[in-house]
This record gives structure tokens, sequence and C-alpha cells, in this order.
């Protein structure tokens, strides 16, 4: 559950009033990520490791997936906006010293085998942790500011709409440190931006790409001039998105994400299926009703 208004926003230059979580709820109480709620219905997930650029490591890994994973149940949360918060760059990627650890830690393994299974079961962690936005039935927008590297591009290919400030620029970086991208962008990339060949020139060269490529192609959907107005932009998105039906919203993730890999008529045989108890709720009653109202906004029940 979500606590009362306690606090304000401190991202510089925003005056967007937030409420805390974690003091009505220690489960969102995370190492590596701090929630806030800007508005009712919505939460801010913020990547929190500024000092070392926000880069992932073992910890950022898990507590992302639990944190999706948990907003997903959280019948408090319909909208969730995935920020940088207040660091220097959106992301800067894998946390290069927390690979050096995994190095000591394989040094210690002499058999392959073995080897292999420590990375299988690692590289199962970070995937799962990437595809959590993806099975979270919460619309998640996505607001990046400047660098957004390596496991940055897996992470918002997962999110459903991604916003940018002008200084954005986003990078598939790992060819250059000797790697095939593993958890999610050389599966999503190509559908998001709709490109096979952009898709594989960007992961094969690695080159960076700016903000006014990245809405060229689709990867980005809105370029905000500043920051502060990237927040308050998705933000917006995020409190218009959270006062529609949860039913009407989710169920239109669900099928949209089930879509991607299905053909024309089991997408359209899912729906069927969920429409008709859908259909049949309290929020299809309420929405048609307020629509024939002037200027009256229906009210939804929790989810």
């Amino acid at each position: 559950m979500l606590g009362q208004p306690t606090v304000m926003n401190n991202l510089a230059g925003s005056s967007l009033p937030v409420r805390s979580l974690c003091s009505a709820n220690t489960s969102y109480n995370f190492e590596t990520l701090k929630l806030s709620t800007p508005a009712e219905f919505v939460v801010h997930v913020e990547l929190n490791r500024p000092d070392r650029l926000n880069a992932f490591n073992k910890r950022m890994w898990i507590e992302l997936g639990e944190c999706f994973s948990r907003l997903h149940d959280d019948p408090d949360c319909r909208a969730i906006v995935l920020s940088g918060g207040g660091a220097k760059h959106f992301t800067a990627g894998i946390d290069l010293l927390d690979m050096m650890k995994l190095g000591a830690e394989l040094g210690e393994i002499d058999d392959i085998g073995r080897k292999a299974r420590l990375f299988e079961g690692l590289i199962k962690l970070y995937q799962d942790s990437i595809s959590s936005l993806e099975r979270c039935y919460k619309p998640v927008v996505a607001a990046v500011h400047a660098a957004c590297v390596g496991a940055g591009v897996d992470l918002i290919t997962a999110a459903d709409i991604r916003y940018c400030s002008r200084d954005a620029w986003f990078q598939v970086k790992e060819v250059d440190i000797g790697m095939a991208a593993d958890v999610g962008t050389l599966q999503r990339l190509p559908k998001v931006i709709g490109s096979q060949s952009l898709a594989r020139e960007l992961c094969f060269t690695a080159r960076k790409f700016k903000s006014d490529e990245a809405a060229a192609c689709g990867l980005i959907s809105k370029v905000f001039e500043s920051r502060e107005d990237l927040i308050r932009g998705a933000v917006e998105l995020a409190t218009e998105l959270a006062g529609k039906s949860p039913l009407a919203v989710q169920g239109t993730k669900k099928n949209m994400v089930y879509s991607l890999d299905h053909t024309n008529q089991e997408g359209l045989d899912q729906i069927r299926e969920m429409n008709m108890a859908n259909l049949q709720s309290e929020d299809f009653i309420n929405a048609v009703m307020a629509s024939q109202s002037k200027g009256e906004k229906p009210v939804f029940a929790k989810l």
C-alpha cells in the first residue's frame, strides 16, 4: 500500500509533490532503487546508484526484478515512470567492477562445465530482471536523460513507452566489451524500431546515436528540452493512464505483449477470451456512463 503525502521530489528544478512508499511498506526499501508516488496510482522508480552512474551491479539486477514483480500485484499502482533519478546519466550500463568480482569467483572454479552453469544462472537472473517490466501489467514509461548504454537499452526496450531529454544518447555497447547482448536488446530492439537493418547496424557497430535519431527511428516517442521537462511529461502521461480503467489498460498491455510473438489470430483469440469477462465488469459500465455525462470523470475501483 502506498503512503500518504510526506515529501517533495528532490529532482533539481522540479516541484512535483511525491508521496513516500517506504514509510508505509518496508518491502519497497531498496539499495539501488528509489520509489515515490508523484500522483495517485503513479509510482516513480528511480535508478539510484549515482556514485556509479547508475551502472548495473548484481544487487540492482535482483532489485529491479523484485520491484516490478511487486508493482505488478500492487493495487495502489496503475502506471510506472522509470528514470535515472538525480544521477549524471540514466545508466552507464554494466558495472565493470561487479564483473571483476564475478571473474574472481569464476577463477575459483576449475571445471568449464561448472563455470558455464554459474553463467547460466546469472544470465537467466539478468534476463528475468529486464523481462519483469514486460511481465508487469502496469504500463511503464521510461524517461531517459544523458547516457543510456548497454543494459540501459535492454531495460528501456522492455518498457511500454520511451521519452527522453534532448541530451540523451544511446549505445548498444556489448560488442565493444567482447560479448553479444544477452538480456533483451537483440530480441526487442528490432521490433521496437521496426528495422532489422538499423537494429543490426547499431548492435554490430556499438555506435552512439543521439535523441533525434532515436526519435526518428521510433525508439523514443517524445523528446523534451530538459530533464525537468522530461520527468514532468512522463509523470503527466502516467497520471493520465492511471486515471483510466485498470482492467482496460492492463488488458491492453497484456494483449499487445502477447501479440508481439503470436499470430494475429492468436492475439484476437486471446483478447476475445479476456473480454468475455472484462466487458461484464463495472469498469466498462462506469466508463460508458461517464462518457455520456458532460465533464464527469469515471472513478474505478482498485484492481
